[in-house]
C-alpha cells in the first residue's frame, strides 16, 4: 500500500513515516497541502493519507476538500493528524472528508489501532 504524509514538519512527517514503513507501506512525504495535491497527481495508486491541519499554502482542511471534490480519488482513507483537539474542529474534517481524526501528540500504538480502524494495514 501506498500512503502519504503531509505535514509541514518534518521530524513529524520521519516519525509517522517511520511507523508506516514499519507496517509495510511505501510512504510519500509533502511539506503542505499543495505539495500534497502535487504527489497525489504523480501518484495515483496511493490510497492512504495522514495530513496535519496547520501547514502554510494549503492547510490540511483546504486539502481534503481538494481532494474530496474529486471523484477519482473516493477510494483513499484520509486521517486528519494535528494538534487541533476542539471538537468543532474534528467535526469540520470529518464533515469535509477525513475518514479519521487522530491529536497530536500520540503513541505508535494509537496510530497503529486508527489504522486498523480504517481497515488499511497489511499484516
Amino acid at each position: 500500500m501506498r500512503a502519504l504524509v503531509i505535514d509541514d514538519s518534518r521530524a513529524v512527517r520521519m516519525i509517522i513515516g517511520n511507523i508506516l514503513r514499519e507496517a509495510g507501506m511505501d510512504v510519500l512525504e509533502a511539506g503542505d497541502g499543495q505539495q500534497g495535491v502535487n504527489q497525489l497527481d504523480e501518484n495515483p495508486d496511493i490510497e492512504l493519507i495522514l495530513v496535519d491541519w496547520n501547514m502554510p499554502v494549503m492547510n490540511g482542511y483546504e486539502f481534503i476538500q481538494a481532494v474530496r471534490a474529486q471523484q477519482m480519488y473516493d477510494h483513499i482513507r484520509i486521517m486528519m493528524v494535528t494538534t487541533e483537539a476542539e471538537s468543532e474542529q474534528v467535526t469540520k474534517a470529518l464533515n469535509a472528508g477525513a475518514n479519521e481524526y487522530l491529536m497530536k501528540p500520540f503513541t505508535k500504538e494509537v496510530l497503529i489501532a486508527k489504522l486498523s480502524m480504517l481497515d488499511v494495514l497489511e499484516y
